[in-house]
């Protein structure tokens, strides 16, 4: 037995260790070296604590030591490791970062680790620099410049807030059947079919489908969100013109809500959503009859976030659209299908985000990435 470094536990010290170790909610290396104070304390040989811990005789030594020379706390703790100290100062690593913030060099798309190690050695007192090391100081600093993102940025002038606030107080009304709220958005999709015959599933071998793929044209669907209830429609068409989307309009009007007063209509500022477009399309007697039942709300620029339908459409392509369909009769049974399963299912949108709540802000949650976060989070799938 080791007596050189002699372990006696007060009571206090003793009760507490025990009460640590019959909970078990320790680190790993903290639990052992209580039980190895605990069975010294109790007078246990080091090769019989070496041996029931699973532990090495130096690990022991070391916390015997710790406990008599420094204190318990000491003994519980890991010793400061050696290691090589950060090879970039507090001083360098900010040239780093301001280098990795600033256009890349003529004739470079963008920053790569090798070109930032290479530009800082311009700046700094060292000999070299790994990439590994720049690799770390960016992660550390949450930076990649090697990477992009697109982004349409909203001009947030009187209009926007006039559509906006206009939006976000319909949406705020209680629900009238007699006036109901219809959000209206269109998304293209393409028919894709296989090259080659998919090998189906089989227990403990995953769908597999080749890379080869083959195009058989385009589609377009229309979808129509109620904001208010648990109603959707999808419309599959050939294209997005005129004629198709006020034959969705008047279909709205005649067999979606006839005993509707006025069908209030949000949608975007594409160039056939306009009355015009209707005119162009029936006669001016019926055109004015279908305009007499509709009411247009149009999203600001750059702001599709404050129109339900594109979640609703998201919704659509995560849960039925995010394979391969070749034909447009096919496209057309698996979005039918997918309307009346969501539809039966009572999922709605519920929106999250007000009037007043976009005023609070001071306008600085208007980017379309807080917006959209903050809706989605209520939406019910």
């Amino acid at each position: 037995m080791n007596v050189r470094y002699r372990v006696d536990l007060s009571q206090i010290e003793r009760d507490e260790l025990g009460a640590l170790v019959s909970g078990g909610k320790q680190p790993v290396r903290r639990l052992k070296r209580m039980q190895i104070l605990l069975a010294a304390d109790a007078g246990v040989s080091d090769e019989a604590i070496e041996a029931s811990v699973q532990t090495s005789g130096s690990t022991i030594y070391r916390t015997r030591k710790r406990f008599v020379e420094i204190s318990l706390e000491a003994a519980l703790s890991e010793e400061p490791r050696p290691g090589a100290a950060r090879k970039l100062s507090g001083k360098d690593e900010v040239r780093l970062v301001a280098l990795a913030c600033s256009d890349p060099p003529k004739g470079c798309a963008r920053w790569t680790l090798k070109l930032l190690a290479n530009a800082l050695l311009e700046v700094v007192e060292h000999q070299s620099v790994s990439r590994e090391t720049i690799r770390r100081r960016l992660d550390d600093n949450d930076l990649k410049p090697w990477q992009k993102k697109m982004w349409c940025i909203a001009k947030i002038d009187g209009e926007y807030i006039a559509r906006m606030e206009d939006l976000l107080d319909l949406y705020a009304e209680p629900s009238d059947p007699k006036r109901p709220v219809v959000c209206f958005d269109e998304s293209p999709i393409q028919l894709i079919g296989e090259v080659r015959v998919p090998i189906v599933q089989k227990p403990g071998k995953r769908y597999r489908y080749d890379s080869e793929y083959k195009r058989n044209g385009t589609a377009n669907l229309f979808v129509m969100v109620d904001a208010n209830r648990s109603w959707r429609k999808v419309k599959v068409t050939d294209r997005r013109a005129n004629e198709d989307f006020v034959v969705c309009m008047r279909d709205l009007v005649d067999l979606d809500y006839p005993g509707a007063n006025r069908v209030r209509v949000v949608m975007d500022n594409l160039s056939t959503h306009t009355a015009s477009a209707v005119y162009q399309t029936f006669p001016a007697a019926e055109a004015r009859r279908i305009l007499r039942r509709l009411e247009f709300h149009y999203t600001p620029r750059h702001a599709s976030w404050l129109n339900m339908a594109e979640i609703e459409i998201g919704v659509m392509r995560r849960q039925c659209l995010d394979r391969r369909i070749d034909n447009r009769d096919l496209l057309k049974s698996e979005v039918d299908a997918w309307e009346r399963r969501r539809t039966e299912s009572g999922a709605q949108i519920r929106w999250m985000f007000s009037t007043d709540q976009a005023r609070e802000k001071d306008g600085k949650v208007l980017s379309n990435t807080f917006a959209q976060r903050v809706i989605i989070s209520g939406t019910s799938h």
